[in-house]
């Protein structure tokens, strides 16, 4: 299952989003929002008419989560909304209300920068991802983006579970969206049906968790 996007020119004008927070209309670059970010879909059935992204280019998305069916009791009541009216595109009819100001994530941000991370925790994180590099079934491990991405994540998490330093729990919780998409396995590796989240899986049981 790839990640796919549109064409090259437009791929090109994605990761300058992505990446220098701005783009560029007809020669004029123009700045984006603090809170700007992005979220793009996969589908695992169909590749007609997309184009593939390289691996340098789905480093750059920090989780990639898989959402499964809906439990029989959630789809049920997703119909009996649709029956009743509801309409997914017309936002207006929901009286979506926002819960949290502009300033407020701002103010979050700051926040999750400063919780603290403890030099044991950034060694073990940095051995995990050392140990996907060196791993045997893997064709690529985590790279340097991957760990930068890692380390503000867990800030995240401990924040959001009102913390004001990293576990390594916190580490591990985020290790699969947080690689699954960046790590690739050897052709062999595929054919002895090996799956990315047993190898994440098997890096999290090897790697001796400091106490």
């Amino acid at each position: 299952m790839k990640l796919t996007a549109p064409p090259p020119k437009t791929q090109a004008a994605l990761l300058e989003a992505m990446e220098e927070r701005q783009v560029t209309l007809d020669g004029t670059t123009l700045p984006l929002s603090g809170l700007f970010w992005t979220v793009a879909t996969q589908n695992p059935l169909e590749f007609e008419g997309t184009y593939p992204l390289p691996e340098a280019q789905l480093d750059r998305f920090l989780f990639k989560l898989v959402v499964p069916y809906p439990e029989a009791a959630s789809e049920r009541q997703m119909l009996e909304n649709v029956l009743a009216g509801f309409e997914a595109r017309d936002l207006d009819q929901l009286n979506v209300k926002p819960l949290i100001t502009v300033e407020q994530v701002l103010a979050a941000r700051q926040q999750v920068r400063q919780v603290h991370v403890e030099p044991a925790v950034l060694d073990y994180l940095l051995a995990l991802v050392q140990a996907s590099r060196q791993h045997p079934e893997l064709l690529l491990g985590a790279s340097p983006r991957a760990a930068i991405g890692w380390l503000r994540a867990t800030q995240a998490q401990a924040w959001l579970e009102d913390r004001t330093y990293v576990t390594p729990e916190d580490v591990k919780a985020i290790a699969t969206p947080l690689l699954q998409h960046r790590l690739i396995l050897k052709p062999e590796a595929q054919l002895d049906g090996i799956t990315i989240s047993q190898v994440i899986q098997g890096i999290l049981a090897k790697v001796a968790v400091p106490r």
